[in-house]
């Protein structure tokens, strides 16, 4: 009877040892979102996440979005073989996703008003933030479906090429202007994990 009590007690140390681990990893800062934080322009981007034309063989039609998370790159298809490619910063462990959405809105500027599973998960972010440079959307934002995920810029371009968003995906404030005043709503976007074989 002893040990059996005794294994009880070591399984309730266990699991208060674990809730309290988790909790005390939700109150710490995301490093990703850091609101009020003016970007640091003088960031020079990985050559491999810098915006360029690749050959990219696909049959989606020009105009189409696909993100591939696994290689932090979103490509813009252009046809002829060739695809817009741009750096990205997509989300952690456990906020990865892949799917197929339509653009339903655009933004410049966007407010930001976290949601609140982002509010459970980080107390500490503000309710809502105007836009500007130190939100942390950036300088634009498109949405994707009626999800709570964008593509959107931000004011950590250090984050591009790393996994550290609650699931969305963010461009330095330059590639993500110049990919809103390419693409209407509407646009196609596809959410790969795995590279296509």
């Amino acid at each position: 009877m002893t040990k059996f009590r005794h294994l009880i007690w070591m399984v309730i140390a266990a699991v208060g040892l674990t809730l309290s681990v988790a909790q005390s990893h939700a109150q710490q800062p995301d490093v990703g979102d850091q609101p009020g934080l003016l970007p640091d322009d003088s960031v020079e981007l990985d050559p491999e996440f810098r915006k360029q034309t690749v050959y990219y063989r696909t049959t989606e039609a020009p105009g189409t979005i696909i993100i591939s998370t696994a290689e932090r790159h979103l490509y813009l298809i252009q046809g002829g073989g060739r695809a817009i490619r741009y750096g990205i910063g997509v989300g952690r462990e456990g906020f990865q996703w892949q799917g197929l959405w339509n653009i339903s809105r655009k933004a410049e500027w966007p407010d930001w008003t976290p949601p609140p599973e982002m509010i459970a998960r980080q107390p500490y972010l503000p309710r809502f933030m105007a836009g500007g440079p130190g939100n942390p959307l950036g300088a634009r934002a498109m949405y994707l479906g009626a999800t709570v995920y964008r593509i959107h810029g931000t004011n950590r371009p250090d984050t591009i090429g790393t996994a550290v968003s609650s699931g969305c995906f963010r461009l330095v404030n330059a590639d993500v202007t110049d990919l809103y005043n390419r693409v209407p709503v509407g646009t196609k976007v596809i959410v790969r994990q795995k590279p296509e074989l």
